[in-house]
């Protein structure tokens, strides 16, 4: 945690079915913040048994793409959002999508953000530059126990 500027570790899950965008997205973060701990799953399914095992401590951040097989996001979410342990953790969509009912429906679920997952690899790498800082250097996170207190 030498150059993040933050006290505790962060630790952001990625649920991500894609291998080439999973390859691309960790490649982002390991090039702009070393600070993150990434861990990454394959679907909602997946995702949710990860989040829900006693020995997990809760991520500080999710990422999510909303179209996975067996869970998408949305559905993900919305399990996420209803468990008391689980819904105080940020959420951001990064998919293709930029449909608006699917945009006002990932919200309405309790989405914190939704970015267009871009078309460049360079365009990926600055979104994940400025999760990242974020992340990183701007907000201010609860210690290590969190909202569990």
């Amino acid at each position: 945690m030498e150059s993040c500027g933050v006290q505790v570790p962060i630790t952001v899950v990625v649920a991500e079915d894609d291998e080439d965008d999973r390859l691309l997205i960790e490649e982002a973060f390991r090039s702009n913040c070393q600070c993150l701990t990434l861990h990454f799953t394959h679907d909602g399914v997946e995702l949710l048994e990860y989040l829900t095992k006693a020995e997990v401590s809760k991520p500080c951040l999710i990422l999510i793409d909303l179209n996975m097989p067996k869970m998408g996001g949305i559905e993900a979410v919305e399990k996420i959002k209803s468990n008391d342990r689980l819904k105080d953790i940020p959420i951001i969509v990064l998919t293709t999508s930029d449909d608006e009912d699917t945009i006002a429906k990932s919200y309405c679920s309790g989405v914190n953000s939704y970015i267009r997952k871009p078309m460049s690899f360079s365009q990926l790498e600055h979104i994940v530059n400025v999760i990242g800082q974020y992340w990183c250097e701007v907000v201010l996170l609860p210690g290590k126990r969190g909202c569990d207190t």
